[in-house]
């Protein structure tokens, strides 16, 4: 007790000096604890980073932060209007809290196993916040912290990705990436770069300098003074490997269950039996959390808190498929934009497997974790980029979009069993590189899952039919001619093209809408066919792809929606439709 009340007396002056005041600190069950309330956001984040420098250096369990914002009201999480008793009161060995990246892997990893599993998701569909929001690149492992956990997950799981796309057929690219020096002295950096690759199991990692950069990316910045090149860094569609995961693992039989936010649950003793939702209840035997910005507050509802989520925002522009043929590889130089943080690394140039070009991401801290609004600001600290490569244009740009990222206070992740809710297994702060290191904590939260329900008496083993393989629609405009003629001869649909800026046809909109999990709205269908993401952004196509939408449902025009629920893009009453 007595090193507790030192601890607190020397972070409190430590506050002081960096002028935070109206803070309150207190220790619980090796938890530090912070509230009170600041006058800024900054203050705020300040007070958290300041706190968790004490918790490692304390040796203490975990660091929540309650800390209030002067005039500023954290939001509430979303949740869907629908209230009925889908659930039924079922029972599954396994339930995964969150359809992000995390949530579908652990899912299609768990199939593998005699294991009856259930997905719940409080959105529509599958990964709609940070998963489907980020910039798709499978990190090579190098700016991880070594021994970290973000530095043991994403190096394996940066492997795990290529036999990950050859079983699940979703485009994988390996354009590699370069850390862009722009001093000559920065080449003294070489050896502590070389070393920290090797610590983290980066392979490949070597220098080029400034003529092989040239030879390479001739239109990058003529400031660039060479590179620090990492060949394992890899590009994906992120919704396209969330969604195949996701098939996958129905197929394999994953129950998917949306519009379910999770609002209580009840404990006996030192495990969860009862899950609350707006949708009935449902009876876990494993609970796994991988609810992403709000993972704290589902540790809540389990009374095991003892991190905070705190909600960075990042926002990323696209620019045209024209850009393409002008960027062959990720690029960033943090020292020349100004930009990169113990928090952030800056963001930079990123090609895009369907042929377009990413600049970002920006970093804020925020406090709504759902807030993906973008605005002129973040244009302009997007813009700083476009520096990087000389043939690349504001008028490129076809549209920008933000995402939050589920920060931990410790910027590391939390992939293990509660030390208090025996059944309980958390996920929580994965934030960037937790779309590369995916397949590998997904690998842990099965090892875990397993553990723990062999805990609860469960006889875990291997299915014997568990099939890997899922196969994407077929993509005409990626086909060879011959390839291409013969697949429209079998089916003329393919032939049929319904969204011109990416090419996509009638067929492939057909094929998203009777999926193993197949789109119910244009969103819906554009996540899964790209139709309508295009320069015009549906401006073209929507019509036509709504008709298809009514078609294959069975449903009048005026009951199509975008995306949310209640989201109707015709309005007034229709008593037929033909298409």
């Amino acid at each position: 007790m007595k090193d507790e009340k030192i601890v607190i007396v020397k972070l409190k002056n430590k506050m002081v000096k960096k002028n935070i005041t109206g803070v309150q600190a207190d220790i619980s069950a090796g938890v530090l604890y912070l509230t009170g309330e600041t006058d800024l956001l900054e203050k705020r984040v300040r007070a958290g980073y300041l706190a968790a420098k004490f918790v490692k250096n304390n040796k203490l369990a975990g660091l929540v932060v309650d800390i209030a914002v002067t005039g500023m009201k954290e939001p509430t999480m979303w949740q869907p209007t629908i209230h009925d008793d889908l659930l039924g009161s079922r029972e599954f060995d396994v339930v995964i809290i969150g359809g992000g990246i995390i949530g579908v892997t652990a899912a299609r990893e768990l199939s593998r196993y005699n294991l009856s599993i259930a997905l719940l998701e409080k959105e529509e569909d599958l990964g709609l916040h940070a998963s489907g929001r980020n910039d798709g690149m499978i990190h090579p492992g190098m700016a991880a912290t070594p021994g970290s956990q973000k530095a043991r997950f994403n190096a394996r799981g940066n492997e795990l990705y290529n036999r990950a796309a050859e079983e699940l057929d979703f485009s994988l690219k390996r354009p590699g990436s370069l850390l862009l020096f722009s001093s000559i002295w920065m080449t003294l950096l070489i050896p502590v770069l070389k070393q920290r690759c090797r610590k983290n199991g980066v392979p490949g990692a070597r220098w080029m300098s400034r003529g092989k950069v040239r030879a390479v990316e001739p239109h990058l910045t003529n400031r660039q003074r060479g590179a620090f090149y990492m060949p394992s860094a890899g590009i994906v569609a992120p919704r396209e490997v969330v969604l195949a995961y996701a098939e996958n693992g129905t197929l394999n039989g994953v129950d998917f269950f949306f519009h379910t936010a999770v609002q209580g649950m009840k404990s006996e003793e030192d495990r969860v039996v009862e899950i609350h939702t707006n949708r009935g209840k449902i009876y876990p035997r494993v609970v796994i959390n991988a609810a992403g910005v709000w993972a704290d507050k589902v540790a809540e509802l389990a009374d095991d808190r003892y991190f905070s989520i705190h909600p960075r925002k990042g926002v990323d522009a696209i620019l045209d498929k024209r850009s393409g043929c002008w960027v062959s590889h990720i690029a960033g130089m943090p020292s020349l934009l100004g930009a990169g943080s113990s928090h952030s690394k800056g963001g930079g140039i990123v090609p895009c497997v369907e042929g377009n070009v990413l600049l970002g991401p920006t970093a804020e801290e925020i406090l709504d974790r759902e807030d993906f609004s973008t605005s002129s600001k973040e244009m302009e600290d997007l813009k700083k980029h476009l520096y990087l490569n000389g043939k690349l244009r504001m008028k490129d740009i076809i549209t920008y979009y933000a995402g939050v990222r589920a920060a931990l206070w410790r910027e590391d992740f939390i992939v293990e069993r509660s030390g208090r809710v025996t059944n309980l297994i958390h996920a929580a702060g994965i934030q960037s590189p937790g779309f590369a290191s995916a397949p590998a904590i997904a690998v842990e939260l099965s090892k875990l899952t397993r553990e723990a329900a062999a805990d609860r008496g469960l006889s875990v083993v291997e299915k014997n039919n568990f099939n890997p393989i899922r196969k994407s629609s077929p993509r005409p405009a990626e086909m060879e001619p011959r390839e291409r003629e013969a697949l429209i001869a079998r089916d003329p649909a393919y032939g049929r093209i319904v969204c011109r800026c990416e090419e996509i046809s009638e067929g492939e909109i057909r094929d998203a809408l009777n999926s193993p999990l197949p789109a119910e709205t244009v969103d819906g269908v554009k996540r899964r066919s790209r139709a309508g993401a295009g320069r015009c952004h549906g401006g073209f196509c929507q019509a036509r792809v709504m008709e298809i939408i009514a078609r294959e449902k069975g449903i009048p025009l005026n009951a199509v929606e975008k995306g949310h629920e209640g989201s109707w893009i015709v309005t007034g009453r229709e008593e037929s439709h033909e298409a």
